[in-house]
């Protein structure tokens, strides 16, 4: 399951958004500095319209979407990274997670206290970034000691060396470590050091309820910054989510819509989420069940299967494959049989995102 870790400083909105999007979940959201301290989990479902579709064609009992897990990690502070706030603690949370969603305060409130005194998002993100590469480049330090030494022996270890030394004067400049390229046998060798830096990130630029639509002068801040990093931006509202879970899901679109917005933080989140990791979605349908299943791009036909069992990786003999819309326009699986939309696919085909599959396989 992916799993997507909220950070940011205390006070910026990251557990009232985590409420709201996870809906419940039981995360307590307040006025004061480390209001969290063990990191809430919630899982979710990945909106997807195309499941109901599918499970109206198929009369399917039970739909089952694919989840994502969302983690609520404390309030980073300036000095986290030398255990300032608990921050040793906090690090250790956020090399578990796959991808880092970075809320970052993008609204005025008087009310609500700001660590730093007052709004600058660029300056926010640069505390929080600094932090994080100070852990890496102590991480790395102290692993190219030993990985020199055995390098002496070990040719892994010198290709780990070589990534390693890479990485080091990147960190000092201050800038992620995702910005430095390696080798896939390179990435492989350092990926237990669980590089904070190196994780996909997601600016999520927490604005008021009138610049949700728009944004704001601080969000085109945000946005120049990402794109430096080869980031994502996604505009939310905390405050909005936190409204919208307590209306009924017929009247959540009419919300929406009266804001200017066509989906919610949810939505947003995941998808930029999906699009950060290359993530692809494709579904299996029948009587008992529709469901979705979360494939990296570039999967085989067999990889694909294997997400759902290893015994159906292993045995597998072909996949029976038709596309969303062809099956959705045929209106049955026989009728785009019948017009040949249908295909059998073999040990080399490539999944399509939205792809509809059935596999076949020895046990």
């Amino acid at each position: 399951m992916l799993r997507a870790g909220i950070v940011g400083l205390p006070n910026v909105g990251k557990s009232t958004l985590f409420n709201a999007v996870v809906a419940n979940a039981k995360a307590q959201a307040a006025n004061y500095p480390f209001c969290t301290i063990e990191p809430n989990v919630g899982i979710v479902a990945v909106p997807d319209d195309r499941l109901k579709v599918l499970a109206n064609i198929s009369s399917s009992a039970e739909i089952l979407p694919a989840r994502v897990e969302f983690v609520d990690i404390a309030g980073l502070v300036k000095g986290a990274s030398r255990g300032e706030g608990l921050g040793n603690q906090f690090l250790a949370n956020i090399r578990e997670v796959d991808a880092i969603v970075h809320v970052v305060r993008c609204f005025e409130d008087d009310d609500v206290i700001h660590v730093s005194g007052s709004v600058d998002p660029v300056r926010d993100i640069e505390v929080i970034n600094l932090e994080l590469g100070l852990a890496d480049l102590d991480q790395v330090e102290r692993r190219i000691e030993r990985a020199r030494k055995q390098s002496r022996t070990s040719k892994e270890a010198q290709i780990e060396t070589g990534a390693l030394e890479k990485l080091i004067p990147v960190l000092n400049e201050g800038k992620p470590a995702r910005q430095v390229s390696l080798t896939e046998e390179e990435e492989d060798l350092i990926k237990p050091l669980g590089l904070l830096t190196r994780k996909p990130i997601i600016y999520a630029t927490n604005v008021s309820e009138d610049d949700l639509a728009t944004g704001n002068e601080w969000v085109e801040q945000v946005r120049a910054l990402a794109a430096q990093e080869n980031a994502q931006v996604v505009v939310v509202s905390a405050q909005v989510e936190s409204e919208l879970v307590e209306l009924p899901e017929s009247d959540r679109a009419d919300f929406l819509e009266s804001l200017g917005v066509e989906e919610g933080g949810l939505k947003s989140l995941i998808r930029a989420t999906y699009e950060l990791l290359g993530l692809r979605t494709y579904f299996t349908t029948g009587p008992k069940e529709t469901r979705a299943w979360t494939i990296h791009a570039g999967m085989l036909a067999p990889q694909a299967a294997g997400v759902i069992h290893t015994d159906f990786e292993r045995g597998f003999i072909r996949a029976e494959t038709v596309a969303y819309k062809d099956l959705v326009a045929t209106g049955s699986m026989a009728g785009a049989k019948e017009k040949g939309l249908v295909r059998s696919e073999g040990k080399e085909y490539v999944v399509q995102e939205g792809d509809v599959l059935l596999f076949r396989f020895n046990v």
